[in-house]
Formats: C-alpha cells, structure tokens, sequence
C-alpha cells in the first residue's frame, strides 16, 4: 500500500491513512515524521498488533463515531428511525461540534450547545437527544476504548416537564373525524381514513401509535390482540372492548398489516390535519391519556389490571401519568 502524502496544517503535518473503511491519522511536526508513523501504524494494524501511541491522540470526529455507533447499534434499535434522523441533521444541529474531534469536546462545549438547543425545541426533545448522545459517548469510551472519560455525563439536564395531563373531548374527536373525511362504523379506504381509524382504536385499546401501526393480521385474536414487541422490549396481550372488536370488522379482509402506511407518513398525515383544523395541541400519544382515564371511569377497571393492558410494569407512572380525571370525574366516584 503506498503511503499517502502528509499535508502542512500550520505549522505541523498531519497524514490520514484508510484500511478496512477505518480513517487513522495523526499530527507531527515533521512529514518525515508523519511517514514513519504511518508505515509503523499499517504494520500494526495488518498484524493485528495495533498499539495507540499514549502521546498522541487521533483524530475521531464526533460524526464519524456517530456514524459508526448507527452502524454498529443505532440501525438494531427500535428508535432506529429516529436515530437515522438524528444523524441525517447532524451537521446543522452541531455546527462545528460535528467534525471537532472527541478527545477535544469538553463539557463547556457541550453545555453552549445544550443552551442554544433548549431555545429551540421542548426540554423533553433535550432530554432525549442528551440521553443519545451520552449513549454515543459512553459507546466509545466502554467499547471502543478511545475516551476515558464521557463529557455528557458532567453537565446538568434540564428540569423534565411536567407530565402532560390532555383530555380529548367528543367534538375534537367529532373535528379530527370530519378533517380526515371518516365516518365510523365505515371501512376505511383512503390513507387519511386509516389515520382516523387508529385514533378511533387508541382511544379504545391505549395501545401506542408504533404498536398500533405494527398490528398484523396474524396478531388479532377474539378477545384481544397479541403484540410481540413493545417499548419496554417484551411483548403484551391487549384485550379488547366490544367497541375495539368492532372497529376491528371495519379492517379488510385482505390487509395483513391493519394499517397500511409507514410510521413517517402516518405521523405527517396526523399532524398536517390537525393542524389544519386547529388542534395542534393535541398529540397522538394523548389518546393513550384519554383511553386509560375513560377505562378507569367507565370500566371500572382497577389499577393493577389496568397495567396488565397497557404495559406499565410500575404502578405510580401510571397513576401519575396516564390517568388524568378531572375533579367531576372523581366526585362522581365519591357518590
């Protein structure tokens, strides 16, 4: 393999060599220098001998260790979607940070870029892109060896938001029923019907709209449906309401996947619809507020049954999470 040439950088020099899809480098004063290193680096590195020189840290941007972490985990995980964006914007959402080197990124850095990113997005959007990136981070110092330590883990998080507490009344469900040209007790057709049909069946079942959307024909039973895999990463029977089975008729025959569509253009079908009309307030993930609140209202379920349905193996995150009555509600309990 002949040897590439160093290049001047100030008043140093530094060489990048490939093997394998792996980008090495290193600075030196001299490009005599930088040629030894490199004949000495290949060595090792064909010998399966390789050995970092403790006085010199290589280069690592923090793109490419992201690139490398998507490949090796990301693409393997539920949230691999949101990962793959989370890398697809990571230039602009880091600037200069991207291709600054992991051995160079400091808690300072990491900490302006946490301020300007709360004056952008909600402190829950944060939290979860800290959590990913420390990950990233905790990745290359656990596995990979390159860091000793993770620069995420000393700065502080935001304050996590309080938990939503959203009811969706009968005319917003009226509303969003008529903005996506669907009648109930109708077979879906169009892709804006199957979109409405889903929030008709969260409502009833307080399934998520990823498990919704995973729903096979296989997985629908009588008196439930079964889903193999969830959030927590095990699977869960859902039973269902004489209303749920009833919305499950309306489904063709012929559709093995109950919903037709990707997860992306269901997501932007819901939100450019509600929007339209007004409700931009209320997310998806609120039907799953509503239904637990209306089982616990109507149903009479308790609790800990309640848990068994929508998969919370802790009691207290659903008490103070998911089951939102309103003062009424518990008045009426009282009588």
């Amino acid at each position: 393999m002949k040897l590439p040439k160093p290049r001047k950088r100030g008043d140093a020099y530094r060489i990048e060599i490939m093997l394998d899809g792996k980008r090495h480098s290193c600075t030196r004063d001299t490009a005599r220098e930088c040629e030894q290193w490199a004949a000495l680096k290949l060595l090792e590195l064909k010998s399966g001998k390789v050995q970092e020189d403790a006085s010199v840290k290589q280069h690592y941007p923090f793109k490419q260790l992201f690139e490398k972490y998507y490949q090796e985990h990301g693409r393997y995980k539920k949230s691999k979607t949101w990962i793959y964006g989370q890398l697809k914007n990571f230039d602009q959402k880091f600037g200069g940070l991207a291709e600054m080197s992991i051995h160079d990124i400091t808690p300072k850095h990491l900490t302006a870029w946490r301020n300007k990113r709360s004056t952008e997005v909600s402190p829950n959007t944060v939290l979860k892109e800290l959590s990913l990136y420390s990950s990233i981070f905790s990745y290359a110092q656990k596995e990979l060896f390159l860091i000793h330590d993770n620069p995420w883990m000393s700065i502080s998080k935001p304050r996590k938001p309080k938990a939503r507490n959203r009811r969706i009344s009968d005319d917003e469900v009226n509303i969003l029923l008529k903005a996506f040209g669907y009648t109930e007790d109708e077979q879906p057709v169009l892709p804006q019907h199957y979109v409405a049909w889903a929030f008709l069946f969260a409502l009833e079942t307080a399934m998520r709209r990823g498990e919704i959307l995973s729903i096979k024909r296989e997985h629908v039973f009588e008196k439930y449906v079964h889903l193999p895999m969830t959030k927590n990463g095990e699977e869960r029977n859902v039973p269902l309401t004489k209303r749920a089975r009833e919305l499950l008729k309306l489904i063709p025959a012929e559709n093995n996947k109950l919903v037709p569509q990707s997860e992306n253009a269901f997501r932007l079908m819901w939100e450019r619809t509600k929007n339209k009309v007004g409700l931009e307030d209320i997310h998806f993930h609120d039907t799953r507020h509503e239904a637990i609140t209306r089982l616990v209202n109507q149903q009479k379920l308790p609790v800990e049954i309640l848990a068994k349905m929508t998969g919370h193996k802790t009691i207290k995150v659903l008490v103070n999470t998911y089951y939102n009555p309103d003062v009424d509600d518990i008045a009426d309990m009282l009588d």
